[in-house]
């Protein structure tokens, strides 16, 4: 059945009619802007500080010492524990003396033999000489007699140098320590038989001495340069003796507690390597309990002065950013937006790092370390690390309750 226009139109009008009953919709507006970061900003700290110059070396014996014996024997007795600790003087092994005792009592008596025959010849050169005075004996028998006591003192100086001999050759049998040390273990056992002499002698033992220690690094030419100009101006040197002092630490150590001086420098630079080789001289005390703690042949960390004391900026090492080939820290400027500042650092100290271009005590600098939400020309909202602190502990709670 076809409907009539009039019911369509009248039913479009009551759809109208309640379609302008139905409230409006406003129209959607612009969303709201995001607050500015909050970043965490510091001033630079000016502070009086000392920078280091760091190197790695090797520790050495101040003293090392091979022990021979300068007599040939058979061992007697040893007088040391392996790896103890000895003084200068201290007896270390004896060698059968009883063959060298002999020798030098059988020296004893040809030296009494000498002086018994010095004293007959001088008799009887005196003799002569009252009868050449008296033309009772030939001139040829007063020389004879002459010649006789010149030859009896050279026997008796003969004697005596080789009871001399023989009792060097007693006092080698105790073989002692020439250095204070530590001695390592005995190379050979009582019984066996010791080659002395100067050539194909037997090593019996070595000793190292441990306090003082040295060691022994490798410095550039532009750093050993600097040292010394140091040294000529008293910028960085110590006043003792104008030895630079320096710092040690151990592979295990926890800062540098080893206090030095450098006493020595070579006199060539090594052409393959562009460096010189520094020795300094650290103290190594025993404890009241224990072994020293420096042993030769250890690793050690090294620091020295390089520039002396001076003043410095300083700001959190983490604030410190890389751009391209240039050290960047990003700054807050007077209308709070970020900016890249580009500058010059030097070495870390206690967590700082040193800023010799670039900053002034006046600027901000974001401290907490770049994110990738902060970006050069982005307003921010300045706090200081306090107060990030604290909106950050506000804002820990509320995080965890949305999830």
């Amino acid at each position: 059945m076809k409907l009539s226009p009039a019911p369509i139109a009248f039913s479009t009008l009551i759809c109208l009619g309640l379609a302008s009953c139905l409230p409006k919709k406003e129209a959607a507006g612009p969303p709201p802007a995001m607050p500015p970061t909050v970043v965490s900003v510091e001033h630079p700290v000016k502070k009086q500080i000392t920078e280091w110059d760091e190197f790695t070396g090797r520790l050495d014996a101040s003293a090392s010492v091979n022990l021979y014996s300068q007599v040939t024997g058979y061992l007697k007795s040893v007088h040391f524990q392996d790896g103890s600790e000895v003084k200068k003087g201290d007896l270390l092994f004896t060698v059968d003396p009883r063959p060298f005792k002999a020798t030098l009592d059988m020296t004893v008596a040809q030296q009494v033999q000498a002086r018994v025959k010095l004293e007959l010849t001088r008799n009887e050169f005196d003799r002569a000489t009252k009868l050449l005075a008296a033309k009772a004996i030939s001139a040829e028998d007063y020389d004879t007699r002459a010649k006789a006591v010149r030859e009896a003192e050279a026997g008796l100086q003969v004697a005596d140098a080789t009871v001399e001999k023989a009792k060097l050759d007693v006092e080698y049998t105790e073989i002692k320590a020439p250095v204070d040390g530590r001695i390592g273990r005995r190379l050979m056992d009582p019984g066996g038989l010791v080659v002395g002499g100067p050539m194909g002698a037997s090593l019996l033992g070595s000793i190292v001495s441990l306090d003082p220690m040295y060691c022994y690094i490798d410095a550039d030419e532009l750093t050993v340069l600097r040292y010394q100009r140091l040294n000529r101006t008293g910028g960085g040197a110590a006043k003792e003796e104008d030895r630079i002092q320096c710092e040690m630490a151990l592979a295990d150590d926890v800062g540098f507690p080893h206090k030095g001086v450098i006493d020595f420098m070579d006199n060539r630079l090594d052409p393959n390597t562009g460096t010189i080789q520094v020795r300094m001289l650290i103290a190594n005390p025993r404890p009241e309990r224990g072994q020293r703690v420096l042993q030769p042949g250890y690793f050690a960390r090294v620091r020295v002065p390089g520039n002396g004391t001076q003043e410095a900026l300083l700001v959190d090492d983490k604030a410190i950013g890389a751009d391209l080939a240039q050290k960047v820290v990003m700054v807050v400027d007077d209308n709070n937006i970020v900016t890249p500042r580009p500058v010059e650092v030097g070495p870390v100290i206690d967590g700082k790092r040193v800023i010799r271009k670039g900053l002034t005590e006046k600027d901000r600098v974001i401290s907490h370390g770049f994110v990738a939400k902060i970006r050069p020309g982005m307003p921010v909202d300045p706090k200081t690390p306090e107060e990030a602190a604290k909106l950050q502990a506000q804002a820990a709670p509320a995080a965890a309750a949305g999830h």
